[in-house]
């Protein structure tokens, strides 16, 4: 079994019918896992899972239809998890959202509670739910996306950098209560990804000069920068790594 061979191993993931999610879900069937991918819309869900299996030419992706922000929508999907395909090895929490641009002293109270609600207290209950199987097993890692926006203020996406911050102080908590027992909580901070969430920001007029003047890469990310971080987190490469913040953006954010 190779240092980074999934089979047999069965892995959920959330916000996972396209982007980053799309392409992190993709990597990990690509080493054998099974993956469940879950997102709101189940059309968008079942064309993922059609190009999933393409891609590593079998039928390892699963489509179930949920929304992170309704704890009983997650329940269910677990426990459809492991009806359908048994015990959870592997969770990627990528689902998130960003309904609000401005000044944190300015964010309505639905739109923050909105914000906190799925980028952090979803992931919380995700954990929360899958996390017995893992100390059944003795081992398991779980990883939260977060985003450079974490490790600096913002006066348009402030609000969205808290919950992020906050999402790695959550992953640092579950690895100390949980690292007795075998499991491992990591986060992901990508930085500025070319995918659709993003779109705002890549698409700006001041994005190429910002690439050409912040980026050592020269580069834009792209989803599928985020396949190889994925499967090292969660296979047996990263065994002795938890609790840690790590970050995939080109090189922009070594200054800050």
């Amino acid at each position: 079994m190779g240092l980074f061979d999934l089979s047999g191993r069965v892995a959920l993931l959330t916000g996972a019918s396209k982007g980053m999610g799309l392409a992190m879900a993709t990597g990990l069937a690509e080493q054998g896992a099974t993956v469940v991918i879950s997102a709101r819309k189940m059309d968008q869900l079942e064309a993922s899972v059609e190009q999933i299996n393409r891609a590593c030419g079998a039928n390892r992706a699963i489509p179930v239809a949920c929304n992170i922000g309704h704890k009983d929508q997650l329940q269910a999907l677990v426990d459809k998890v492991r009806a359908d395909v048994g015990p959870i090895d592997i969770v990627v929490g990528n689902a998130g959202v960003n309904p609000y641009y401005g000044p944190t002293s300015e964010i309505p109270d639905g739109a923050y509670e909105k914000t906190m609600t799925a980028n952090v207290q979803s992931n919380l209950w995700l954990a929360q739910m899958a996390v017995p199987d893992m100390i059944e097993k003795g081992n398991g890692s779980m990883m939260f996306t977060s985003s450079i926006g974490a490790f600096k203020p913002s006066v348009m996406l402030g609000t969205y950098g808290m919950s992020k911050l906050a999402l790695i102080g959550l992953v640092r908590n579950l690895a100390a209560e949980f690292g007795p027992k075998g499991v491992r909580f990591n986060a992901i901070c990508p930085g500025l990804i070319r995918t659709d969430f993003a779109r705002e920001l890549w698409e700006s007029p001041e994005a190429e000069q910002r690439v050409k003047r912040d980026i050592p890469l020269r580069r834009l990310g792209e989803a599928d920068d985020l396949k190889g971080i994925a499967v090292y987190l969660a296979s047996d490469a990263s065994r002795y790594m938890t609790g840690q913040a790590l970050t995939v953006c080109g090189g922009s954010n070594m200054w800050t």
